[in-house]
């Protein structure tokens, strides 16, 4: 079972969301790059990141994603488990100190594997994941940052549904000195 973010408890919403976007709503440029978010300076500001990841118990991305964060020059996830959604086998060894293995499969399939390993609380990243996750109705909680930039184009966090609407509640949204706005949502049950 899963806490959403009001506390409550859901047995079917196992995954959360921690992203950025632009105010256009991209989280990546065409190409995937990423150059146009902030780096937080050491010791300074991590916008709740570090809070919202010691409370899952695992990540799970898209291949690309985990392309683009391998080129990063420390690995940022330390031991926790990463599963990447793949069909390929990853080109290379894990990241040093990194924890990651390869899945393929719908979200729901890729859920009751994970919880069967005690692995309940997952953090889902990446587009096409997120995605995925939200149209299963997977979801219970995102908290997306918007960064004041315009892209004009690039990859969506957000993109068409099957499933019909996804309905939210807004928990809290908050500012930060560097312009960056951030909205917490709980994602209501499908009726």
């Amino acid at each position: 079972m899963a806490a959403v973010g009001d506390g409550r408890v859901s047995p079917h919403a196992p995954a959360a969301v921690f992203i950025a976007t632009s105010l256009d709503g991209f989280i990546a440029r065409e190409d995937g790059a990423i150059d146009w978010l902030p780096v937080p300076e050491p010791g300074g500001e991590d916008y709740g990141y570090a809070t919202f990841f010691d409370a899952v118990d695992a990540l799970v991305m898209g291949r690309n994603t985990f392309e683009l964060v391998r080129a990063f020059p420390t690995w940022p996830y330390g031991d926790k488990p990463v599963v990447v959604l793949t069909h390929r086998p990853l080109d290379g060894p894990a990241p040093s100190g990194g924890r990651v293995e390869t899945m393929a499969g719908r979200p729901e399939e890729i859920v009751e594997r994970l919880a069967a390993r005690g692995l309940a609380r997952l953090y889902v990243d990446g587009g096409k994941t997120v995605q995925a996750f939200l149209d299963a109705g997977l979801v219970d909680r995102m908290i997306v940052t918007t960064v004041p930039v315009l892209l004009g184009r690039g990859i969506p966090l957000f993109g068409p549904l099957s499933n019909g609407d996804v309905r939210l509640r807004h928990v809290a949204t908050r500012s930060f000195a560097d312009g960056l706005v951030q909205s917490e949502y709980a994602v209501l049950p499908s009726r």
